[in-house]
């Protein structure tokens, strides 16, 4: 007689967070920065990640009004079983770009571009008193203070995470930040430790045949040793997946040396990404 193996345990439920917005700002035309404070502070459970992230919840309206109208909080995992699949709740992974808490609220930046999608378009009409509810924080990767050269190279969507991660590092840090973002326009004012030379480049610019974060990272002042190199590398599935090349066997780095990531994919809507993720196409290391 064969047994039944058994199921795999649930994964535990990350915290719900009621969050309130508390200002909003344009950093460039294509992001905005908007300040949410968290209702129940007692519900965020910080990590040490400097790349934390959460998942926003976007209710559908019809739910979203009555629950509102009367007073009431609503409960993303109750509403998650109960709700038909029409009335799903919708998540979207944002990274925090900082945790401040003092004032118990959370700056997340926002790249906006059109009325398509979720976060975006409500990142662009969010005022003050508006509320949405996120889950989490999550996140894996935190940079070794001792590394002898770090290299962070991030697009629109992950610059961020790059940026927390910037700020983690020792005053006495040395390498390279590299940001690709559509034009000039869309720069920012990064402070960076002295020894981190921070460079952006232009998609406007970009060869057809390589992205401009992948030329640039081959182009990066590397040094001939990389045996203490740190790479943090996040942005467009199939950017990430040509700098592989460029790691792991032109510069030779150990897997452990780097965290590379794909935030979205050209052409694919985030749930078909996210859905991507666990089929080979999805796969980045």
């Amino acid at each position: 007689m064969t047994s039944t193996p058994p199921n795999p345990p649930a994964r535990p439920r990350r915290p719900q967070l009621n969050l309130t917005v508390r200002s909003s700002h344009e950093l460039s035309p294509s992001m905005v920065r908007v300040v949410l404070g968290i209702d129940e502070p007692e519900r965020y459970e910080d990590i040490a990640p400097p790349e934390k992230y959460v998942k926003l919840v976007f209710l559908d309206p019809s739910v979203e009004g009555p629950l509102r109208a009367r007073g009431e909080t609503p409960d993303y995992w109750e509403l998650k079983e109960t709700l038909p699949g029409a009335q799903q709740p919708v998540t979207r992974h944002l990274t925090i770009r900082r945790w401040v808490p003092e004032r118990h609220e959370l700056w997340m930046d926002f790249v906006v571009h059109g009325d398509e999608g979720f976060a975006g378009p409500w990142a662009a009409r969010a005022e003050p008193g508006d509320r949405i509810i996120a889950l989490g924080p999550g996140g894996k990767w935190s940079p070794d203070p001792d590394a002898g050269w770090t290299l962070i190279a991030a697009d629109d969507a992950a610059i961020p995470a790059a940026l927390a991660v910037l700020e983690a590092l020792p005053a006495n840090a040395c390498g390279e930040v590299v940001l690709e973002v559509d034009s000039p326009r869309d720069v920012l004012d990064v402070p960076a430790p002295a020894g981190m030379a921070v460079h952006w480049v232009f998609r406007q610019d970009a060869d057809d045949d390589v992205p401009a974060l992948v030329r640039a990272v081959g182009e990066a002042g590397w040094p001939e040793a990389t045996e203490d190199v740190q790479v943090f590398a996040h942005g467009e599935r199939e950017a990430m997946k040509a700098l592989r090349r460029e790691l792991f066997t032109r510069r030779g780095l150990e897997r452990s040396q780097a965290s590379l990531s794909g935030y979205w994919a050209r052409g694919r809507t985030e749930d078909a990404f996210q859905a991507e993720k666990k089929l080979p196409i999805g796969q980045i290391l």
